[in-house]
């Protein structure tokens, strides 16, 4: 078997927080992996509220904040990947989740 057939996971999250800089994870085995909030836009622009609401999903392997549209695979936060989200997916939503008044 090719070792690339082998599907295995790295980490797995039990707690999750988000302040005005970073993203903070704490996984099921002792680590912590600490990130800069710009490497997710969603979470950058969210409200303090939005930021709070989130819940881990697929066996703690992502997390999920649902009023933000945004799922967040634990793996790619250990391999130091930030999301592949492209700016023109980000405008769309920040324009369609824009109040009419700031839309000006």
């Amino acid at each position: 078997m090719n070792s690339l057939e082998i599907a295995t996971r790295i980490a797995t999250a039990q707690y999750v927080s988000v302040t005005e800089e970073a993203l903070t994870i704490d996984h099921t085995d002792g680590r912590t992996v600490l990130v800069a909030l710009g490497w997710y836009a969603h979470l950058l622009h969210g409200t303090p509220e939005e930021s709070e609401y989130w819940h881990l999903i697929e066996q703690r392997e992502d997390i999920r904040w649902p009023d933000l549209y945004e799922d967040i695979s634990v793996d790619n936060l250990v391999l130091g990947k930030p999301s592949g989200e492209s700016q023109c997916s980000f405008k769309l939503w920040s324009e369609a989740c824009a109040t009419p008044t700031e839309q000006t």
